[in-house]
């Protein structure tokens, strides 16, 4: 990972610490299911992170979309509880516990294969017994007959870094989570459902060590998928290590924007509120009076002079009214009113005056 990226990693994510996003009520929650939702959109399905909460809360289908689509989701979501839970004792991953996991996302999902390999199930989450490619026309993946011990080796090296790693080190842990989540797409295990499998291994790696797991949105789907194109091609682990960190930063660098703003928006609602109440107890105007002064003084916020006029065109009061609310809003402390009444300006009153 280029170290421009590990450093703007590292301060979005003691941004996002400090702010104290991950402690807001239900956070954790929404948050997997925002995870969850994308990953099976980025195998096709149509359903909305909202529809996804009312079928995962409430049991609740949609008319809009398919049955398949909708299993998809919950057999996913039942596969991150039971990994959450199992990673958490830090023991070993093994080829049998990898099958486990493959299952529990293909559960209802996932069909019966006749191959010349043999029979098996996806839904069990046994291993594929016949080559497959990268889609129509792309790259075979490994042999079939390989899978099984190159499976092993992986587990036997994911174990290895897994145990020599520094805790306290995040850009580690996201570098380990994201070669894991590259080396078993690449060893394609399975017939179906890898894609779903390697993110959920990625993003329990991450919860292991208590970092913030990465999302992959269904608009990331191109650059993730040229990354690992890209990845496998060069054969330099470097591009998917980057890509998945610039990800990941987007997505951390968004939240952290949407909660500012909410922050910002919740802050001056509750002031509104209170200037008001103070308005109506202070001078005894009503409230509907009360509200329109307030307005005003939330446009004028940021503007170091202004006129009659403006407060006119914005508003669309009629002359006399405008005047009216701006000397009362005079009188009341809150503005400063300079000139004669052919050019007269108004100013925000100093914070003393207003008291």
């Amino acid at each position: 990972m280029k170290q421009e990226t590990k450093d703007i990693l590292l301060r979005l994510l003691q941004q996002h610490k400090e702010l104290g996003i991950s402690e807001q009520i239900d956070y954790q929650k929404f948050y997997l299911y925002s995870i969850i939702t994308h990953s099976t959109a980025i195998e096709g399905s149509t359903v909305t992170e909202v529809e996804a909460q009312l079928l995962f809360d409430e049991g609740i289908t949609s008319s809009k979309r398919t049955m398949m689509e909708q299993i998809m989701n919950l057999d996913l979501k039942v596969a991150y509880d039971y990994g959450m839970q199992w990673i958490r004792q830090h023991e070993d991953i093994t080829v049998d516990w990898l099958v486990m996991l493959a299952s529990k996302v293909m559960a209802r999902t996932g069909s019966e294969y006749h191959a010349a390999g043999g029979d098996f199930s996806a839904a069990k989450g046994e291993l594929r017994k016949l080559n497959v490619t990268a889609g129509l026309g792309g790259k075979s993946y490994m042999s079939y007959l390989k899978v099984p011990a190159r499976l092993a080796a992986f587990c036997e090296e994911l174990n290895r870094r897994r145990k020599a790693i520094d805790a306290n080190d995040a850009v580690a842990i996201y570098e380990l989570s994201f070669w894991a989540h590259f080396e078993l797409v690449t060893i394609h295990p399975w017939a179906d459902g890898n894609g779903r499998t390697c993110r959920l291994l990625m993003n329990l790696l991450q919860m292991e060590f208590d970092v913030l797991p990465t999302k992959v949105l269904k608009e990331d789907k191109a650059e993730y998928i040229q990354a690992l194109i890209d990845t496998r091609e060069q054969e330099d682990i470097n591009i998917f290590l980057d890509c998945m960190a610039r990800l990941h930063c987007q997505h951390l660098k968004a939240d952290i924007n949407q909660y500012l703003k909410l922050v910002v928006s919740t802050t001056e609602m509750v002031d509104k509120q209170a200037l008001k109440q103070k308005m109506v107890d202070k001078w005894s105007i009503k409230p509907s009076l009360a509200e329109k002064l307030v307005d005003i003084l939330g446009y004028v916020a940021n503007k170091d002079e202004f006129t009659t006029e403006q407060i006119v065109a914005y508003f669309g009061f009629n002359a006399t009214t405008a005047k009216r609310y701006l000397r009362q809003l005079t009188e009341f402390g809150y503005l400063e009113a300079h000139g004669g009444n052919k050019n007269r300006t108004y100013q925000r009153a100093d914070q003393e005056t207003r008291s």
